[in-house]
């Protein structure tokens, strides 16, 4: 009886042990996940009937078929992506989780921690701590998604908002800050999933 009590006590251990992220950040952080992917694929649709450089993305990567389509998912999942993003930030202000896990910041730990990962000797001792690549890479994406979401107001409604448009320096600029930002987050996407494959292996 003794050693199936120390037998189950264990496995509840190790379970705990394997949940390296409070529930509320994991619900969250997927619901951001699909959000952002149904927001990408669909801007890659609006972006190809008004191209701002000399290429256009294949419709096997678009989302909405067409220019309306488009902007209805696109309209769909940008509420998704304020209301959820706004609930994370607020947590993440509230909790102190922000504090704890993206400071401090150093540029010596920055360069240290990029050099281990190029060459794959980057600890994973504690997968709830986070590296300071990782703390810089989670950090600017807060900081790029407060930036597309204004700037894709300012490009919703440049008239009604024209105070928020002349903050990037109008529309045409604003345009190109937005689709800056889109490449950020894709980028950020890449890495990010490249990280936590690492980490897992």
């Amino acid at each position: 009886m003794t050693s199936l009590t120390v037998s189950d006590e264990q496995v509840s251990a190790a379970k705990a042990a394997k949940i390296i992220q409070p529930a509320w950040v994991r619900a969250l952080h997927w619901t951001n996940a699909v959000a952002m992917v149904v927001m990408i694929m669909s801007g890659w649709q609006i972006y190809n009937a008004s191209p701002l450089f000399d290429f256009r993305f294949s419709h096997m990567i678009t989302l909405g078929g067409w220019l309306g389509g488009a902007l209805l998912w696109h309209f769909a999942a940008m509420w998704l992506l304020m209301v959820n993003g706004l609930i994370y930030l607020a947590l993440g202000f509230a909790t102190g989780r922000f504090r704890k896990k993206l400071l401090p910041i150093t540029p010596s730990g920055v360069i240290s921690d990029t050099k281990a990962a190029l060459t794959f000797k980057l600890a994973h001792d504690d997968l709830s701590k986070y590296n300071n690549v990782q703390k810089l890479l989670y950090a600017g994406i807060i900081i790029v998604g407060v930036v597309i979401v204004l700037s894709g107001l300012s490009i919703w409604k440049p008239v009604q908002l024209q105070w928020l448009t002349a903050l990037f320096g109008g529309y045409d600029i604003a345009r190109y800050v937005h689709f800056i930002c889109m490449s950020l987050i894709v980028a950020f996407l890449v890495v990010h999933v490249a990280l936590a494959s690492d980490a897992r292996a």
